[in-house]
């Protein structure tokens, strides 16, 4: 085996000079909470995705929290949706005081399953709120046309999928756009692009979006830039019920040098991804992700599902052992123990489909995925012989 690599992280963001130098100038200009590099990155965030109207907030858990919100989601409601994920994405729903119902996942891409959705449609559904794992994109069209069928508003977590495409009547078209209702990004370090903390919400009602600035500021019916600026003195109201769900523009001012830097980023995972697929090609029974034609991912993670032979903890531990991160599949929702506490459904009685702790008939897919699959090292500074290395330990490890 090659001489031992030490420590290499599972993800690792890219920051340098300008994102330094951004912080600077926010820093220095003495406005460093909400203010106009935030309102800058907005607009060039969603001239980026193609959205009318972009609003940043302080991350993804609360940008979804918000959507939610604004197509109406209330106590008791039920919101479809994917146990297959990071919690935020269940949890976002129990903040609104509503029901998560869980469908299954398709096994080849690890997102939410359209032919599932129907199945759980219930007069008491109010929204449909897909995750694209991973930065794959969901089957937007299929997941839509039910979604129109049954007047249901459709929410992306797109978390992980900045700078994803997707092939819509003909047009290759950004993840964002949102060819749903509302999408919701994420900046966090383990994304693509980072701002340290911070999320996005994209839209093209305007109504909505009105409603997230008020929202993410207290519900202040005047914003700051209006009153600093103003030649006479405003006394602001607060009409409403808001939150504390702001970005600073310290965060906004990384932001827009990070959205710079998001095509060649989003260029090189794509070519290092390629790279794991040629390098694992001869891997016996090891199962590598698949691309669907009409996407175009930005392998946010490189997930590979482990031969059936294979203790998925054992690999995981030769690896680090080995100086190499990696990460168990992505969290199943309804297996944590704070959802043995919290109300969830999978769409039919508890009885009927065995669900217990830890296990749930219906979603089986779900469980093995997290079960079977692990994430390998990805980021825009791994080395060739970094991904030489990592694969010479995987094929030993299995």
């Amino acid at each position: 085996m090659s001489e031992k690599i030490p420590n290499l992280p599972i993800a690792k963001p890219l920051l340098g000079e300008p994102e330094a130098e951004a912080a600077k100038r926010a820093i220095m200009s003495g406005w460093v909470t909400q203010g106009p590099e935030v309102a800058a990155f907005e607009q060039e965030f969603g001239t980026y995705v193609g959205a009318k109207y972009a609003c940043a907030v302080s991350n993804c858990t609360t940008a979804l929290h918000l959507a939610l919100l604004a197509v109406g989601v209330q106590p008791g409601d039920e919101v479809i949706t994917v146990s297959h994920s990071y919690i935020a994405t269940a949890n976002s729903i129990r903040y609104c005081g509503a029901i998560p119902v869980f469908v299954d996942i398709e096994p080849q891409t690890y997102n939410i399953n359209p032919m599932l959705i129907e199945d759980v449609i219930s007069d008491r559904t109010r929204a449909i709120l897909i995750v694209h794992q991973m930065g794959m994109p969901c089957d937007l069209k299929a997941i839509l046309d039910i979604a129109h069928r049954y007047e249901l508003p459709v929410i992306e977590d797109a978390a992980c999928a900045i700078g994803s495409e997707i092939l819509w009547s003909g047009e290759w078209e950004k993840i964002g756009k949102p060819h749903g209702d509302i999408a919701c990004f994420s900046f966090h370090p383990r994304k693509v692009i980072t701002t340290g903390d911070g999320g996005m919400l994209t839209t093209n009602n305007p109504e909505w979006d009105k409603q997230f600035r008020l929202w993410r500021q207290h519900g202040m019916s005047v914003p700051d830039t209006v009153r600093h600026g103003a030649k006479q003195v405003i006394f602001e109201s607060y009409p409403m019920l808001g939150y504390n769900y702001r970005m600073t523009d310290i965060q906004a001012a990384v932001g827009r040098e990070q959205l710079k830097r998001l095509p060649e980023i989003v260029e090189r995972r794509r070519y290092l991804a390629q790279q794991y697929q040629q390098l694992l090609a001869d891997v016996p029974d090891l199962k590598l992700p698949t691309e669907p034609g009409w996407v175009k991912s930005n392998w946010q993670s490189y997930c590979v599902r482990l031969p059936e032979k294979c203790n998925q903890r054992q690999v995981m531990q030769l690896m680090l052992d080995a100086g190499i991160a990696t990460r168990r599949g992505i969290m199943c929702s309804h297996r944590e123990p704070a959802y043995e506490h919290e109300t969830w459904s999978c769409g039919s009685e508890r009885e009927a489909c065995h669900c217990g702790t830890g296990t749930c008939d219906r979603l089986n897919e779900s469980e093995q995925a997290q079960n079977d699959t692990i994430l390998l090292p990805l980021f825009d500074q791994i080395t060739e012989q970094e991904q030489d290395y990592i694969v010479e330990v995987l094929k030993a490890a299995c």
